[in-house]
């Protein structure tokens, strides 16, 4: 069974072209669900697994206290890796297929004001170490509404000066071209030609565009770590996380009288389903400007 996890992991890798974060959710789900159908089971040949023995996982995510979201994500994976089996003739028919999933209540994301995030970005001293790299980081997010790989991705060759944009390499290979307003160019610019040189030197062929002190590739978590400690300097009790920049791009860009499907594009969602939810964001942002300013409210 294990060969036949390695093969699906790797057509999804080349035909579809999951990003390497995708193909590690993947990989993590087949190996649980292996191990239950083994284990617990008691199945040593995947063609026997039954609708009955996919619903006894169900119940076993529920009871290891398994969100909703982690579940439906879960039995989306194994639906995919048993049409695979039936399409290679491993098994007859896909048993996954009628299994419901939980239903999972959309969340609203978590928004920063303007205000908050001119907050947290002017009490970033200028002064400070690396301030001018972090000053640009969180910058170029909002302005950008960049997710937080695609950030750490991101390469000099990447930036398109001449036209005011800038080219991301977004989820599954897929590239979309993004506007960067004038202050996180200058934010940008000041990086590059004041702070850049110095950690380059120290590892010259590296081709991202926003370094450690030690010359390397920054990562999620170093950038959710600058984002916690400039946010905490702020005093803004939020839950912040560097996603919440993507939020706030998205929900004031149709705030100020953006259209959906210029959002859509910008934030590189294949379905505009997914940009829909910040429609809701914008109709509770109507919603208190009702309350604070009608008459019938006082």
């Amino acid at each position: 069974m294990i060969q036949f996890s390695k093969d699906f992991l790797k057509i999804l890798k080349i035909e579809k072209g999951l990003a390497e974060n995708s193909i590690l959710s993947y990989k993590r789900d087949l190996a649980k669900y292996h191990a239950f159908i083994e284990n617990r089971q008691r199945i040593d040949n995947i063609a026997n697994v039954s609708q009955r023995n996919l619903r006894a996982y169900v119940r076993y995510l529920n009871a290891e206290n398994i969100s909703p979201n982690s579940i439906k994500r879960a039995i989306s994976c194994i639906r995919n890796y048993h049409q695979f089996l039936v399409s290679e003739g491993k098994m007859d028919n896909n048993p996954a297929l009628q299994i419901d999933t939980p239903k999972v209540a959309r969340k609203l994301p978590n928004v920063l004001s303007v205000e908050e995030i001119d907050k947290i970005l002017h009490f970033i001293p200028k002064k400070a170490p690396m301030a001018k790299r972090d000053i640009a980081i969180f910058e170029m997010m909002y302005s950008c509404g960049l997710r937080v790989t695609e950030l750490c991705n991101f390469k000099m060759s990447n930036i398109l000066w001449d036209s005011e944009m800038v080219r991301v390499d977004g989820k599954g290979g897929r590239q979309r071209f993004v506007p960067i307003g004038p202050i996180a160019r200058t934010n940008l610019k000041n990086y590059i030609n004041k702070e850049r040189p110095a950690l380059i030197k120290k590892n010259p062929n590296i081709p991202e565009l926003f370094l450690s002190r030690n010359g390397n590739k920054l990562t999620r978590m170093m950038i959710w770590i600058l984002l916690k400690k400039w946010t905490s300097t702020a005093e803004i009790t939020k839950e912040v996380s560097p996603h919440t920049l993507r939020h706030s791009f998205a929900t004031h860009l149709l705030e100020g009288g953006a259209d959906l499907r210029s959002v859509q594009e910008m934030l590189g969602h294949a379905d505009i389903s997914t940009t829909q939810i910040y429609t809701h964001l914008d109709k509770e942002h109507l919603k208190e400007v009702h309350r604070t300013f009608h008459p019938r409210f006082d």
